[in-house]
């Protein structure tokens, strides 16, 4: 079981799941940016290390480790890392009912 930041990476991967998310580790290296990305379906995200940015309607966020953050779907949206080492995160999508 791997914990980072005070995280539980499997006790966060279990409840996204109970909640109908996938849940998987993203990193990226200083000053990546992934601008005005759209998804079809609801996204979570929850940083584990690193200082990591978020835009979307409108508002800029500086999420803490082990902070929850939705992304609607069909909401723009723009991710960089803002730090000066690499930056790791969890990131899920909405799984699609059958």
């Amino acid at each position: 079981m791997e914990k980072r930041a005070g995280v539980d990476r499997e006790a966060v991967a279990e409840d996204w799941r109970s909640r109908g998310f996938s849940c998987e580790l993203w990193r990226d290296p200083p000053g990546q940016v992934w601008k005005d990305y759209v998804h079809p379906t609801d996204e979570l995200l929850m940083i584990l290390e690193g200082v990591v940015e978020l835009e979307m309607q409108g508002r800029r966020l500086r999420p803490k480790a082990g902070e929850e953050i939705l992304i609607p779907a069909k909401t723009v949206h723009t991710v960089r890392n803002a730090g000066k080492s690499e930056s790791k995160w969890l990131y899920g999508y909405k799984e699609r009912a059958l």
